[in-house]
């Protein structure tokens, strides 16, 4: 059940591509969809969300098709979904919910379970009443007086407090949880930076192909499905570019219109990734009808994180499944610092390697070294952190064009040569 609002901005979606989306959430999380409808609307009805023309339809579908769950595609109120359920006499759920249902199903390491179960929490918490409506109130709030008095809360009310402070103490608990996780990944990434390897992190709207492409770059057997949210835990792999510098490749919760704001929050530690990336690898569906809706949520979302300054490259994905190929210069054209991929074939992939190069290349300065043969460590670290361009062994030392880090510029200053050609090849 979706909503249209008149003179309202979808983003670059129609009511029936959300409804779509929302019929491939369900089938993510085991739901059988019978069917779909929405409502145009001048404002939202702040009690029931939809008209009650609209709800004497639904009931008719509930009759005729036997339904069980009707699936909102807007998040609802505490309050809306509390007068749904008692008119259609079914579970409601909203478009929230069923993602987080989808994440806690998906969420496999201690990281990913614990950001998933503060996110359930802190969205059931307000909707706890309506579990309690069934259980006497008795006098209930101030009847005994202006203090209330002894014995006069329903044991509805009385489990309705109870069940809120732990709730409360459980979302402290799991808060100083994800605190933990968060310096231990401030940590982590600390320890990267100065071995300065180069980190690359993969954004794009979910199912767009970016775990089948960290599988193509480093054979990480990430989980692959043709499902939104197939994989949800963050996984980082070491791949090498074609000059030998590695770089880690670390592949982020997929995008969605819609997101949560309460996963946005709860996934925190995790979206920090991004922020503290050398690049960011946006891979797009081409494919897909809303690749260009899709692309722009991945926009808003990357500036809500405070991450679009960083360099971003695009990977037009799935180019193996368009039916003309006159379509990806099309596509091309649209994207800026794009070019066209097929994780799935791995047409495109060398190409890929070698403008990721390229760019960590340009950010670094090209230097004429003459190193000892007793400083093999030096030479190690730069084939790890650098891109070695060319490299001679002469009688005094080897001889090395490399474009290397700015961190690095302090230790290989001493064997610096002014002449970008070795003495003696």
């Amino acid at each position: 059940m979706g909503v249209e609002l008149k003179q309202a901005d979808r983003n670059g979606f129609s009511v029936e591509d959300s409804l779509n989306e929302l019929a491939a959430l369900a089938d993510t999380a085991g739901l059988s969809v019978q069917g779909g409808t929405y409502q145009r609307l001048q404002a939202i009805k702040p009690g029931t969300l939809i008209g009650s023309g609209k709800i004497e339809e639904l009931q008719t579908y509930r009759d005729e098709l036997e339904i069980d769950v009707f699936l909102f595609d807007d998040e609802l109120s505490p309050r809306q979904q509390r007068e749904l359920e008692r008119q259609l006499k079914v579970k409601v759920i909203d478009r929230t919910a069923l993602i987080l249902d989808i994440f806690a199903r998906h969420a496999r390491t201690r990281e990913g379970q614990l950001q998933v179960e503060l996110a359930q929490y802190e969205y059931r918490l307000p909707r706890l009443t309506r579990m309690w409506t069934h259980l006497a109130r008795q006098a209930g709030g101030r009847a005994g007086g202006a203090s209330g008095g002894v014995g006069v809360r329903g044991p509805g009310e009385t489990q309705l407090e109870v069940d809120r402070r732990e709730i409360g103490h459980r979302i402290a608990h799991l808060k100083q949880e994800l605190e933990k996780v968060r310096a231990h990944r401030a940590r982590y990434r600390q320890k990267r930076r100065r071995a300065g390897m180069p980190i690359v992190a993969i954004v794009g709207y979910t199912n767009a192909g970016k775990s089948t492409l960290l599988n193509r770059l480093s054979t990480a057997d990430v989980i692959a499905a043709n499902q939104l949210f197939a994989t949800l835990d963050p996984t980082t792999r070491r791949v090498a570019l074609p000059s030998g510098l590695e770089v880690l490749f670390s592949d982020t919760v997929g995008f969605i219109q819609k997101l949560p704001t309460g996963l946005v929050a709860a996934f925190r530690a995790t979206l920090e990734e991004i922020t503290e990336a050398d690049l960011i690898l946006h891979v797009a569906d081409v494919t897909h009808p809303n690749a260009e809706a899709q692309a722009e949520v991945v926009f808003e979302t990357l500036a809500a994180l405070k991450a679009d300054h960083l360099p971003q490259l695009v990977a037009l994905n799935k180019i193996d499944l368009l039916p003309d190929p006159d379509l990806v210069a099309e596509q091309l054209a649209q994207y800026p610092n794009s070019l066209p991929i097929s994780a799935q074939t791995g047409q495109g992939i060398a190409a890929l390697l070698d403008r990721i190069e390229g760019v960590f290349q340009a950010a670094r300065q090209e230097v004429s070294l003459l190193i000892p043969y007793e400083r093999g460590d030096l030479v190690s670290m730069l084939y790890e952190q650098a891109i070695v361009h060319e490299e001679f062994y002469q009688a005094d030392g080897t001889f090395m064009r490399a474009y290397i880090p700015a961190h690095l510029q302090p230790q290989v200053t001493p064997f610096q040569v002014n002449t970008a050609e070795p003495a003696n090849r």
